[in-house]
């Protein structure tokens, strides 16, 4: 449960064996390389091999073929690093071509297709209508107009028989009177008016149809059936090109992925002279790995130093921990990544977390639930919150049992502590009122052991990094942590035996010296670094200095006052689940009474087990990493892969 042992390495071999070396570094995945640019730019003479990545636009374009017909190109094994990037791009472009042609011509099928069935259902709706359509619209001194018009707007039309317009009908259809109408040129714009007043839909017949409706339906049809035939044609034209071209078109992709990886490794690649070195930091235990992969080259060199050897880079951070608190690393990498010599806080999460949640969301059979859903969420789904789900249910379970809870029922766990533990009752009556201030002074004293805990922790780590000034005079170091236990020992004292420290004798060495340490943290600092304590005046600092003390004494009372929520999550689980037990007295039936209990119990899980696990964050991040936790470490990860 700490960070992982690193050390930094070296690579070193000649320009000419560049490619040879980033083939198998490519293939290692437990090494943290360091970009060259973090050396290159810091010493005069060095270079970078870094250039831009000529397979990508290859790649993209054998993505798009994926993309665009729907298929998975496999990829086969490299066999070797004899390879044209021309060929391979000319081949990639000419198949893609070919294909794109097809495709081109597949579309113009399908619009013809399109274009022939639209026009066949416009010819459709005028099958009755017995005149060759060549004859209909080739009218010179008349305009015809096809299309269909409400029944109840046909009367209508008597009231404009004074207007130059004929008017017929040659089928009934659904409310609709499929119809035409002829007018003169002269009269067609007010006809036309008249007839989209009373909600005439026109039919607009394509200058490609020819002959009567019923000719016109059958030259449609084959048309169509001619062009369907063509497009089937075409589609199994694309598909034998991509069968036959399948197996290169793998090739290729699994090489210029290969070679992909080869060119974003040059990053890496530092040059001087004839010589390249590759800088990285790497696990204690992989040593002896790395030193395999390169053994056969007898030109390859690898130098293992201390992580901390050349100053100009600085060593990540790798978490390492057991199978318990692993999982609860993620929420530490969401507020960011200890220093390489910090410590790991993520066993301190797992414990704090697992403890918190388990206080405010405690149900012996709603834990034991929450088990076996992570569980599932994690194996067939994947999910890293179904392992903490998995261990923060455990925590769940037993404090359910501690509080005598079984999916809601207070009574059902009491014979167990009364006949096989021998006990008057279970050990904590969340629903007993009189608990109710026991169980928040609980909290809130628990709250203060954790923001004790953070404080000390705050003191080792700052004591590490040689921040004496963080250590001894901050609001989380000695001076604070001095404050606020004797403001703790204080209260205790006097709710338990009576007696007061509230005196001088106490009051000034452990409250009111430790407020004014703080007040002077930065005079302070300023002074052990042998620079002047106020290099902007001495009045204004005071001024400010006073409003920050006072704020720090406040944030010490809402911090700790932040903990009541513990237990009021504790009240609002046990008070949401008597809501379920009442609606389920007032349901009739067996059935119903069930469905309500099942409906509930899931409700509640749902909706405060989240509320629960947020606020459980927001107090490791707030009340306690915001002490002790900087994370502004570097992540350990592979960067090419």
């Amino acid at each position: 449960m700490a960070i992982a042992k690193l050390k930094l390495f070296n690579i070193s071999s000649t320009t000419k064996n560049i490619d040879n070396v980033l083939a198998r570094l490519v293939e290692i995945d437990y090494l943290h390389l360091v970009p060259a640019s973090e050396i290159v730019d810091k010493v005069h003479g060095l270079q970078s091999y870094s250039t831009d990545n000529p397979c990508n636009i290859i790649l993209k374009e054998i993505l798009d073929i994926e993309k665009n017909y729907k298929i998975n190109i496999p990829l086969k094994e490299v066999c070797s690093l004899d390879y044209s990037l021309e060929n391979m791009r000319d081949y990639i472009h000419s198949t893609h071509e070919k294909i794109n042609q097809l495709s081109h011509h597949k579309k113009d099928t399908l619009e013809l297709i399109k274009k022939y069935q639209d026009a066949l259902t416009q010819v459709n709706n005028i099958g009755n209508l017995n005149i060759p359509l060549d004859d209909l619209f080739s009218c010179e001194y008349l305009n015809v107009r096809v299309g269909r018009i409400p029944l109840d707007s046909i009367e209508k039309l008597n009231f404009y028989s004074a207007k130059p317009f004929v008017f017929q009908t040659f089928h009934v259809d659904r409310g609709y009177a499929w119809c035409l109408y002829l007018t003169t040129q002269d009269g067609e714009r007010e006809v036309d008016n008249i007839f989209s007043s009373l909600f005439f839909d026109r039919v607009h017949i394509p200058d490609f149809v020819h002959g009567t409706p019923v000719s016109a339906q059958a030259t449609l049809r084959m048309e169509i059936e001619v062009a369907e035939q063509s497009l089937q044609e075409i589609e199994e034209d694309i598909q034998s090109i991509i069968k036959d071209s399948m197996d290169k078109l793998s090739e290729v992709k699994n090489e210029l992925l290969f070679l992909a990886k080869l060119y974003e490794a040059k990053k890496y690649v530092v040059g001087l002279g004839n010589k390249i070195n590759i800088n990285g930091f790497i696990e204690v235990n992989n040593i002896k790995k790395l030193e395999e992969v390169y053994k056969d080259m007898t030109d390859v060199e690898i130098e293992v130093r201390p992580p901390d050897y050349d100053k100009r880079l600085t060593p990540p951070t790798k978490l390492k921990n057991n199978w318990f608190t692993r999982p609860f690393g993620m929420f530490v990498e969401m507020y960011g990544v200890p220093n390489y010599h910090d410590m790991d806080p993520t066993p301190i999460v797992a414990i704090t977390y697992s403890l918190l949640f388990g206080i405010m969301f405690g149900d012996l059979g709603q834990g034991l639930l929450l088990i076996v859903l992570s569980f599932l969420l994690y194996k067939f789904k994947g999910m890293k919150l179904g392992e903490v789900g998995m261990r923060i249910g455990l925590s769940s379970a037993i404090f359910g049992f501690l509080y005598g809870s079984f999916f809601g029922n207070e009574e059902i766990l009491t014979p167990i502590f009364t006949n096989v533990f021998g006990l008057p009752g279970k050990p904590i009556h969340v629903m007993d009122s009189n608990f109710t201030m026991t169980l928040l002074i609980a909290t809130v004293g628990l709250g203060s052991i954790f923001i004790v805990a953070a404080m000390i922790l705050n003191i080792i780590t700052s004591l590490k990094r040689k921040h004496y000034a963080e250590a001894f005079f901050s609001h989380n170091g000695f001076a604070g942590l001095t404050f606020y236990g004797f403001v703790l020992v204080t209260i205790v004292l006097m709710f338990t035996s009576g007696y007061s420290l509230l005196q001088p004798l106490f009051i000034v060495p452990f409250a009111i010296l430790p407020i004014v340490v703080i007040m002077f943290k930065e005079p302070l600092e300023r002074l052990m670094h042998g620079h002047k304590m106020f290099p902007d005046g001495v009045g204004g600092f005071i001024t400010e200095a006073f409003f920050e003390a006072f704020e720090v004494v406040l944030s010490y009372i809402t911090n700790t006052m932040s903990f009541l929520r513990v237990g009021g999550f504790v009240l609002s689980h046990a008070g949401m689940m008597l809501v379920v037990f009442t609606l389920m007295e007032m349901m009739g039936g067996v059935f119903g009474q069930v469905l309500t209990l099942v409906l509930g119990n899931l409700f509640v899980m749902g909706l405060e087990g989240l509320i629960v696990g947020i606020q459980v964050l927001r107090l490791e991040f707030y009340e306690m990493f915001s002490r002790y936790f900087e994370g502004n470490g570097i992540p350990f990860k592979y960067n090419v892969n």
